[in-house]
């Protein structure tokens, strides 16, 4: 099973997948989306999977910090605009098994994708 994780390097939610993974001696690729960036097909394929509502992080810091006119009457284009502009945005982390996602981390979520216990 191929598997990538999106996200960005300093986040504690991120910690805690790699943590996971690491544990569970899981092989995966790390894609930080904050260095390296992320392209316009990824960002719709999640939010055609998973719902733009649910891509975009709106509790982190680098959204609630935009100016109000960017944080209303938002809409899928808006939203992935957004994203593709500030990656830090996007919700962490994603998780890629072959084509599929996991957004977040939650054990029992990587439990029961990877069958471990």
């Amino acid at each position: 099973m191929l598997v990538t994780l999106y996200g960005i390097r300093n986040c504690d939610t991120m910690k805690k997948a790699w943590t996971w993974l690491d544990a569970h001696s899981i092989a995966y690729d790390f894609h930080d989306y904050k260095k390296a960036g992320i392209d316009r097909a990824h960002l719709e394929r999640w939010c055609d999977e998973a719902g733009w509502d649910k891509v975009l992080n709106r509790a982190g810091m680098t959204f609630r910090k935009l100016p109000e006119a960017d944080k209303t009457d938002l809409t899928r284009e808006k939203a992935i605009g957004l994203m593709l502009a500030q990656p830090s945005m996007i919700k962490r982390p994603v998780l890629e098994t072959d084509g599929a996602i996991t957004l977040g981390f939650r054990p029992d979520s990587y439990e029961a994708l990877f069958g471990k216990g």
